[in-house]
C-alpha cells in the first residue's frame, strides 16, 4: 500500500539581477541609511572640499603654511591669548617656536593625507585586482605561485623596510610619491586575496560554464562577467582601507620618515605637538582631531556602503 505526501509548492525565487530591478533596491536601501552614514559622508566631503581649496582660503585668512608670525609668539616662543593664540588672524593659532598659521598646516595637510591615502588604494586595487582575478580564474601552478606571493608581502616587514628606503631614495624624490608606492605595493595582497576567493567561486556559477561551454575567451569572461561582480565589494573594501592608508602616512611622518619639512603634515604636526602638550595642548588637538574624524568619516561611509550594496541584505531590516 502506497501512501501519497502532498508538499506545498515553493514560492517563486526572487530574481536579484544588475538590472533596473536591482538598481532600484539599492537605491532603496541608500535611501533608507542611518544617521550615522549621513554624516560619514558629510565629514569626508567637508575634507575633501578642504583639500581642494586649501590653496584659495590662503587668500581669505593671509596666511600659509610656510609663513611664520613671530608677533603671535610671546615669551619662551609661545603662541599668545586663548587656544594657542586662535583669533581672528589664526582660526586654529598658530604653532609653538616658529608660529606658523595652524589652520594652514590643518587644510594643506588633507590634501597631503588625502592625495596619499587616495593614490595608493588606486595602486593596490589595480595589482590586488589584477592578480586576484587571474589567481582564483586559471588555478593550478598559476594560484600557488601568487598566493605565495601574497604571503611573502605579507610577512614582509613593512615599517622597517620604509624606514630603510627613506635612507636610500634621494631626498630629490617626490616624496608623496614614494609613499604611494610604498603604501599601494604593500596593500595589494589582502584585496588580492579578496578578489581571488570571490573569483573561485564566481568561476563555477552556470553563466561563467555556458560562456566557457560557447567558447568565450578567459579575458572576456574576466572581464566582462567575473569582474562586475567583484566590484560592489571592492568598493566597499577600498573605503574602508583608504583611513589606514591615511594613518599609515601620518605614522611614518610621525617617525620622521614621510613628508619632509617644511611639506605640512598631520603626523609631523602631531610629532612635533608631543613636546608642547604640556604647554600648548591645542597644537595636538587640531591636527589630531583632524586625522581622527576622517577616518572616522570613511569608516561610517564604508559601512554604509557595505550595508546598501549586499545583495543579500533584506528589504526589511
Amino acid at each position: 500500500m502506497s501512501s501519497t505526501v502532498l508538499v506545498d509548492p515553493l514560492p517563486p525565487a526572487k530574481k536579484v539581477d544588475g538590472g533596473p530591478a536591482g538598481l532600484a533596491a539599492v537605491r532603496g536601501r541608500f535611501s533608507r541609511l542611518n544617521r550615522a552614514v549621513v554624516i560619514g559622508s558629510a565629514i569626508v566631503l567637508f575634507f575633501i572640499l578642504l583639500a581642494i581649496f586649501a590653496t584659495p582660503l590662503e587668500h581669505l585668512t593671509e596666511n600659509n603654511p610656510y609663513s611664520e608670525h613671530p608677533e603671535a609668539l610671546g615669551a619662551s616662543s609661545i603662541p599668545q591669548g586663548w587656544g594657542g593664540g586662535i583669533s581672528a588672524e589664526h582660526w586654529f593659532g598658530v604653532t609653538p617656536l616658529r608660529g606658523v598659521d595652524l589652520f594652514s598646516i590643518v587644510a594643506h595637510g588633507a590634501r597631503i593625507s588625502l592625495g596619499i591615502g587616495l593614490a595608493s588604494s588606486v595602486v593596490s586595487l589595480f595589482i590586488g585586482i589584477s592578480l586576484g582575478l587571474i589567481a582564483g580564474y586559471f588555478g593550478g601552478l598559476t594560484d600557488v605561485l601568487l598566493s605565495r606571493a601574497m604571503d611573502v608581502i605579507f610577512g614582509f616587514p613593512f615599517l622597517i623596510f620604509a624606514i630603510a628606503l627613506s635612507a636610500v631614495v634621494p631626498a630629490s624624490f617626490p616624496r608623496p610619491l614614494l609613499l604611494t608606492l610604498v603604501l599601494g605595493f604593500f596593500g595589494w595582497p589582502s584585496i588580492a586575496r579578496l578578489v581571488r576567493g570571490e573569483t573561485m567561486s564566481l568561476s563555477t556559477r552556470t553563466f561563467v560554464n555556458a560562456s566557457r561551454t560557447m567558447g568565450a575567451p578567459s579575458a572576456h569572461i574576466i572581464v566582462s562577467q567575473i569582474l562586475p561582480n567583484v566590484l560592489p565589494l571592492l568598493i566597499v573594501y577600498a573605503t574602508l582601507t583608504i583611513p589606514g592608508r591615511i594613518a599609515a602616512e601620518a605614522s611614518l611622518s610621525f617617525l620622521g620618515v614621510g613628508m619632509n619639512p617644511p611639506t605640512p603634515s598631520w603626523g609631523r604636526s602631531i610629532s612635533d605637538a608631543i613636546q608642547w602638550i604640556q604647554i600648548d595642548p591645542m597644537y595636538l588637538v587640531f591636527p589630531g582631531g583632524a586625522l581622527f574624524l576622517l577616518t572616522l568619516g570613511f569608516n561610517l561611509l564604508g559601512d554604509g556602503l557595505g550595508d546598501a550594496l549586499d545583495p543579500r541584505l533584506r528589504e526589511v531590516r
